[in-house]
Parts: C-alpha cells; structure tokens; sequence
C-alpha cells in the first residue's frame, strides 16, 4: 500500500525579506528578473516581493511584476507585505495591481505594548478594520505574527487570544515567524505542534531565521509538527544571520522527511548565481548544494573509491542539480584523481607519463592550494616534452620590483653539483634573472641563446591564481627550439623555461664532446 507524500509549500521571501540584508537593494528590473526565475524556472509556490509603501522604485517594481504574473495566470503566487493602516497599505497594493497581502502584525505582547502602545485589543480592532477593508477590496489576506516565537514563549495566553479573536475573519494563512532566530528544533516542534493541534482548521507559516545557524533543522522540526509552509530565501539572504536557505530545505524535506515539493532542483544553481550577481554578496565555496567546492572531491582515496565502485557517492548527486562531479588536483592527488580529470579531458597517458604528471601535480600543490582540469594540459605539456637533465637547478630566487625602478634578482643554483650564486638587474624580473643566469653560466663557456619569441598564457577561464605557462622559442643556430614552463608566478614560468633550454643545451654538449653549436646571446 503506497501513501501520498504530503504537499510543502515553499514561500520565497528573497526580494521582500532578503532585500534586508546589509547592502543589498535589487534595481526593479533585477526585481522582475528574479521574480519570473524564482515562478517559472525554479517553480517556487510563492514569492514575496516587496514591502508596500516604501518607494516609487518597489512600486514599480510591484507593478511590473503583477502585470508579468496575470499575464502568465501566476498572479495570486505574488505576496506583499502590508502594514495595520486601514487602507493606505491596501490602496498602494491595488495600485500596483497586486492580489495578496501579507499583513504584518504584533505576535508578542511586548511588541504590542511597548512599541505601539496599544492594547491586544486595541490591536485586533485595527487588524480586523484592515482586514475587512482588504477583503471588500478583493485581497486575498495573510497574516504574519512578528516575533511570534518570542510572544509563544512569554505569554501563550496572548497568542491564543490573538488567534481566537482572528481565526475567523478570513485570513488565508497565519505565518508565524522566529524573528530573531531564537527557537531550537525541540522548541519549534513542540510550540508549532501545539498551534497546530489548538488550531486544527488553520493554515500555518513557519519563517525561521538563521541566528543560531538552525534555520534548516528548525524547518524539519517545524514541517514534522505539522506545517503545510515554509518561507525562505535564495543563498540564505536575509537579516543578520538571514533566512533559512531555500537549496537547503528543498533537498532536506525531500530527502529526510519524504515531502512532496514544486521546486525543480535543476534550476538551484542558477538561481543562485542570479541572486549572487544582482545581490553582490557571494556564496561561500563550501555552501551546501550550490557551493563551488561541494561536488569536488580533494582527496585521492575518495577518487580511487568513486573510481572502483561509487563509494563515495550520496543521494546529492550533481547530476541532480545540473551540475557535474570534479577531482581536485593538488598535493592530496592520486592516480584516480588524475584519471578522473583526464577522462574528463578525453586524453589518454601511459602509466609511466601518468606517474610522471601526477609527481609534477603534488610539487605544484605544495605551492598552489588547488589546480584546476583546465591546468592539467599545460602541465602535460610541460612533462611531456621535458627530459630528466639536471645539470642545473634552481636552488633560491628572490625578485624584487617596484614602479619606476629597475627589478633586482639574487639567485643560488647548482651547476653540475657546484654550487654558485648571483644576482642581476634588469627591466623586469625576467631581465634581471637572465643577467644574473649568464653570469653563473659564463664559468661554463655558455651563454643563453637568442630570445625570438616569449608568450604566456592562462588556461582559458583561468583565474587570477591560475597556472600560468609560458612558452619560449629560441634562436639555437641552424633550428629555432621551444622551451615550456609552468608555474602559478609567471616570473618563474619563463624561468623554468630558461632552465630547461640550458639543461637541453648542456646535455647536447655533453653528448657530442664540445661540437654543439654555443652561438646566441642574452
């Protein structure tokens, strides 16, 4: 016998409520934007948008969006909060052709008595006055009860009042908000589970808050005690701490408490990319479900398990999220990291050249916390070509630069197991590096050959901190020759580079006796 899994509606409050963070304010186009994304896309059930009579700018907004969302058959998926006023509240809504008012009233009688002065009594009047305006209107009307958890908590007797007194005067959905962050998930279990028993022919909100860093587990406590709504926001925007995030609590009440949800889970990340652009504040790289880091796996163990059998795969697949898996290269690699990325690549190496890549990947992460899959061919390359001389190596180099100054170079190599130190001066690091290099190498009758062409170049989309790889093609007598480097300086890239052709010309020496051609210059 198979049961159907009860509905959770999701509210969105991102433009209304996460509007409220520090520093963010959506233009009204990024408001339209967000709000069709949030509805057709992403498939939220409700959307709050604005609070009304703030601005020109949100009545625009407002207006925008309702005049989108009846033109989709979407306009009673568009909330507004409005205030205990009467009719200013309703008349600015109506005037921006919305359809829904979340009216914003005192849950805690402390709230009621010292900031507005006024009885419960006196309160419910004026809420009633306002409601029955909104109705005769043609408003659909919830209600929040502000800092509801507070006034549950200090005066149940309140709140019960409150509720009797309304219960009936035709408000759709009474939204009980943590305001503060305050509840733990035995306490909104146990506060949520007797409104809803006390108050069986009610719909309940529950607007949690993220102080405590319990928004997520405060909805599952909220939703097992008997909550048809939840509210929430994109990237966990809101005040303070924010609200709770709509990613998190979509992919939880499916997978923990086998809830039946509207959202397409293809479209979270997109979404949440969208928010981060218009909202400037960035999503941390370890955010569950939308984070950049959350599907890539660092250590090599946990590829080589992904690798023989899935071992380390969860139900939070990125396949599910339109994303994909990735293996981090770095210093933690091992062979099945490598392997992933070069099947990712669609490239094929030898065991001996995949050993050889992987040893080149550890050196590098010692100095660069993360390579990404589009380094590894410059990295390829550079192992590739390279052949194991050693007549010289770099043991020690220090550059330093300034604007308008020469760039000075001290350097400390061995030379065939002598160990010799110099230093130069030059128009730029590299400069400098040549001058203090030919100065070592002169004891060996040998001077770099003719620099024809220098290029350097990032991984494409590469960042900042990307590997850089420069490729240097010299003069070498009767052939031009192409030396690579790799590195995340590019300083140290060419010089690499520079190392490489004089350990290639070296051995060349070596090898026919003194008869290979030393011509060039620096």
């Amino acid at each position: 016998m198979t049961t159907t899994a009860r509905h959770i509606q999701l509210m969105d409050t991102t433009l209304r409520d996460g509007e409220q963070t520090q520093g963010v304010s959506f233009s009204p186009a990024e408001k339209v934007n967000i709000a069709k994304a949030l509805l057709q896309l992403l498939k939220v059930d409700r959307i709050e948008v604005a609070s009304a009579r703030v601005s020109e700018g949100e009545m625009e907004a407002v207006a925008n969006i309702n005049q989108w969302a009846q033109e989709q058959g979407l306009a009673d998926h568009i909330e507004v909060l409005g205030f205990v006023d009467h009719k200013k509240s309703v008349d600015w809504i109506l005037q921006a052709q919305g359809r829904v008012i979340n009216l914003l009233t005192k849950g805690s009688e402390k709230h009621c008595r010292e900031q507005l002065g006024k009885t419960l009594d006196q309160h419910v009047a004026e809420i009633l006055q306002t409601v029955a305006y909104a109705k005769e209107r043609g408003l659909v009307v919830n209600a929040y009860l502000e800092d509801w958890s507070n006034g549950y908590r200090d005066s149940r007797d309140y709140v019960y009042s409150m509720m009797d007194q309304l219960k009936n005067c035709g408000i759709r959905h009474f939204m009980l908000p943590d305001t503060l962050g305050v509840m733990s998930p035995d306490e909104v279990f146990d506060s949520l589970g007797d409104m809803c028993g006390r108050y069986p022919e009610q719909q309940f909100d529950f607007h949690p808050h993220n102080d405590y860093g319990l928004a997520t587990a405060n909805v599952m406590a909220a939703v097992r005690a008997g909550v048809s709504s939840v509210h929430c926001t994109i990237n966990c925007l809101g005040e303070r701490a924010g609200n709770a995030s709509l990613s998190e609590i979509s992919v939880v009440l499916r997978d923990k408490l086998g809830m039946d949800l509207s959202i397409d889970e293809s479209y979270m990340v997109h979404l949440s990319n969208m928010v981060e652009t218009f909202s400037g504040k960035r999503v941390p790289a370890n955010s569950p479900i939308v984070g950049a880091d959350v599907f890539t796996q660092t250590a090599g163990i946990h590829a080589d398990g992904d690798q023989k059998g899935g071992l380390y795969k969860t139900r939070l697949s990125p396949e599910r999220f339109a994303r994909t898996r990735s293996y981090a290269l770095g210093k933690m690699s091992g062979k099945a990291s490598l392997a992933k990325n070069l099947e990712a690549l669609g490239l094929n190496l030898s065991e001996e050249n995949q050993k050889k890549v992987l040893a080149r990947v550890v050196k590098l992460g010692d100095s660069k916390e993360l390579i990404t899959v589009e380094d590894l061919p410059f990295i390829i390359a550079e192992v590739l070509e390279s052949k194991s001389y050693h007549h010289i190596k770099l043991l020690n180099c220090s550059i330093t630069s300034g604007l308008d100054l020469e760039s000075t170079v001290s350097i400390r190599v061995d030379l065939d197991g002598d160990i010799q130190q110099a230093s130069g001066a030059g128009n730029g690091g590299f400069n400098a590096f040549i001058f203090a290099i030919n100065k070592i190498m002169a004891s060996k009758n040998y001077q770099l050959p003719t620099l024809l062409d220098y290029e350097v170049r990032i991984p494409k989309g590469g960042h900042t901190n990307a590997l850089t790889e420069c490729v240097i093609t010299w003069d070498c007598g009767e052939q031009e020759f192409k030396t690579r480097g790799v590195h995340s300086n590019q300083v140290f890239a060419a010089i690499l580079a520079t190392l490489r052709i004089i350990n290639l010309q070296l051995h060349e020496r070596a090898g026919n006796e003194g008869v290979f051609s030393l011509r060039g210059s620096h």
